[in-house]
């Protein structure tokens, strides 16, 4: 029987010219993640937007275990977000969701 992917949650603090959507902002991390290691690790991230907190500019995403360092390397290597200059700022992460929002 196959065992269940373990996840990594991440809470990151966007800081941009504009407001912006979280859709963008996976977006800019999901090409950052392909252009530095390839379409294979881009697919083997399994990157999905879980929260987005527009008051606090936060956002929260999942990843999976085995590719957190190239994530967190992608996502120090995005500078733009929909053309605009931005900076991503990763706040936490945790392995649950209940944990990441104690650590933030």
């Amino acid at each position: 029987m196959p065992r269940r992917e373990k996840r990594r949650y991440l809470a990151l603090n966007v800081q941009s010219e504009e407001p912006f959507i979280g859709r963008m902002v996976m977006h800019s991390i999901e090409v950052s993640v392909q252009r530095l290691f390839g379409e294979y690790e881009a697919s083997q991230a399994n990157l999905r937007l879980i929260e987005h907190l527009p008051q606090n500019n936060q956002l929260v995403i999942r990843c999976s275990h085995k590719t957190l360092e190239r994530v967190r390397v992608a996502i120090a290597s995005t500078i733009k977000i929909n053309e605009k200059a931005a900076a991503i700022h990763i706040v936490g992460v945790s392995g649950t969701l209940k944990a990441l929002l104690k650590k933030t």
